[in-house]
């Protein structure tokens, strides 16, 4: 197991900067999500790590040995690619053996780790047919025995689900966390998909624009973002904002039309008289009576489907329109409907003020 370590890291293209100043270390053993839309910076920052490009200022430290300038090959890196990178002419056999012979590794050696690597994978049975006889899903696993098969320092993913239709990605999914957590092999998953780094993930590294948004457990970066952009980039956010007055011990953020959104009374940074941004995720609110103690009333727009929840958008008396989303076990409610809207002043964390970004 290997720790791998980025410190200031910068990438310029010519004047476009790529990346910009990007710090973070990743222990021996965990799998860490480098997640962020299109643009990045993300597989920039995997290439980098790779050796395959070399970044302009900063440096990188992989088992604490500065590999800056290391050339890839040496750098005893795994890597699994989105479009599996397989050799069409050879067998699954000589697919997966095919990084231990450019190493020059015994006979003997080779044979052994070849089929300890497609036993991890379940395909020693087809180790004799070619990627063209293969299944999207059985590619991949012959794309990550080929990446394990020489025991490397580190795992890198490049998006390595991508091509597979959901079922199948949800199950390689599990399969490949299942595989990292035996191997104890330290790695880097590289994804625009939120659901799949949120559930592989040990921890979250979030990009935007070359820069680190926010690094964090999942469950910590989507609950309590440092950012709208964080925020957003998640899942569906309710963003609202005002001033923050406080009646009795109670406090409430005032929106421009009238309504008034509780939030934690301890709410440091979410004090009276001051803006602040609460957010508040669908499933947090309950639906209920209209006429109920507490809740704010409001009308059903819209009832979208979703399988195992229904989303809703409802708006207030007062115009706030708000989205709910809670499972479609309990009542469905029909558009036009008039509904009661609840949830707990400690779920509506508060983001940074606008103005405490500049």
């Amino acid at each position: 197991m290997s720790s791998v370590e980025l410190h200031n890291i910068s990438k310029y293209y010519g004047v476009h900067c790529a990346l910009d100043s990007v710090s973070f270390s990743i222990n021996p053993g965990a799998l860490t999500a480098i997640l962020g839309p299109s643009g990045s910076g993300k597989s920039t920052t995997l290439s980098l790590i790779a050796g395959i490009a070399s970044p302009s200022r900063g440096t990188i430290a992989i088992g604490g040995r500065d590999v800056t300038e290391m050339p890839a090959a040496h750098r005893n890196i795994g890597l699994v690619f989105q479009s599996y990178a397989l050799f069409p002419h050879l067998s699954v056999y000589e697919n997966v053996a095919f990084p231990l012979r450019i190493r020059r590794r015994p006979q003997g050696e080779i044979a052994a780790q070849v089929g300890a690597a497609l036993e991890r994978v379940r395909l020693q049975e087809l180790k004799d047919r070619r990627p063209d006889e293969l299944s999207g899903g059985q590619q991949q696993r012959v794309a990550i025995a080929r990446a394990i098969v020489f025991e490397p320092s580190v795992l890198l993913l490049d998006e390595p689900l991508a091509a597979l239709d959901r079922k199948l990605r949800e199950q390689v999914r599990l399969e490949l966390r299942q595989m990292q957590r035996d191997l104890g092999i330290t790695a880097i998953l590289v994804t625009h998909d939120q659901e799949e780094a949120m559930s592989m993930a040990d921890e979250v590294v979030i990009l935007a624009d070359g820069r680190i948004q926010q690094i964090d457990e999942p469950q910590t970066a989507y609950r309590q973002p440092a950012n709208e952009f964080v925020a957003n980039f998640l899942g569906t956010a309710n963003l609202f904002e005002g001033p923050v007055t406080q009646i009795g011990e109670a406090r409430y953020i005032r929106l421009a039309c009238g309504d008034t959104i509780a939030i934690d009374a301890r709410a440091g940074s979410a004090r009276p008289d001051g803006v602040a941004i609460g957010m508040l995720r669908p499933e947090q609110i309950t639906l209920g009576s209209p006429d109920a103690a507490g809740a704010t009333p409001a009308r059903i727009e819209e009832q979208i489907f979703l399988g195992e929840s229904i989303r809703y958008l409802a708006t207030t008396e007062r115009g706030t329109t708000i989205t709910i989303q809670a499972s479609n076990a309990r009542r469905i409610h029909r558009p036009g409907e008039r509904v009661g809207l609840s949830w707990t002043p400690e779920d509506v964390w508060i983001l940074p003020s606008r103005s405490s970004r500049h």
